[in-house]
């Protein structure tokens, strides 16, 4: 019996044939920014393969829609939290995992928004939690640009340049990868930082 996270994993990967395939992508990338479980990557990479020559297109639908929704889900947090945000944050992170960031937020809060974009961390959290905690919205939008922005066309790129044979590392490291990556380049400024 497939699972009810299985079913939407199904059903997305399904809308990446879809013959208005786009708009699917558009909705999924929306929705996942601030509600939905499944990223935006089950359509994309499968769209890439098939279509190369639309794979920055494709990129920067991801971009648009994520962005878009990011801003749906700071709605969400600064609007509606303790109605619906808050039990979206419990639904996909610890309970005090809201509580545990509060004071640095204001501090770090471009660094945690590029982060969430880039990383594997359910970009939902962030967005809901920028919007719960005030977080500028200007910062917010620029950090949800550059680190949802190198997502998704570093994705576009890989399976351009590489094809078919690069979607297995995607699907299995790109995670891991781009969490390394975020913890170096932020390493490497808080070196700067200290030893200047």
């Amino acid at each position: 019996m497939l699972t009810p996270l299985r079913r939407l994993y199904d059903w997305t990967m399904a809308k990446a044939a879809h013959p208005h395939a786009v708009w699917w992508l558009a909705v999924v990338s929306f929705a996942e920014s601030s509600f939905f479980p499944i990223p935006p990557d089950v359509m994309l990479i499968p769209m890439v393969i098939a279509r190369p020559n639309r794979a920055f297109f494709y990129a920067a639908v991801c971009l648009a829609a994520s962005v878009a929704g990011g801003l749906g889900g700071y709605a969400i947090g600064y609007f509606l939290f303790e109605t619906l945000g808050e039990p979206l944050v419990h639904l996909y992170a610890a309970p005090g995992a809201l509580e545990s960031v509060r004071e640095r937020y204001h501090e770090y809060g471009w660094w945690i928004v590029f982060g969430g974009g880039l990383t594997p961390v359910p970009y939902k959290i962030i967005t809901i939690a920028s919007g719960a905690l005030a977080l500028d919205p200007l910062a917010f939008t620029g950090a949800s640009i550059v680190g949802r922005g190198l997502r998704f066309f570093l994705v576009a790129a890989l399976l351009w340049k590489f094809g078919p044979p690069i979607r297995t590392l995607i699907e299995e490291r790109f995670g891991l990868m781009t969490t390394l990556f975020f913890i170096l380049l932020v390493g490497g400024f808080v070196a700067i930082k200290y030893l200047i």
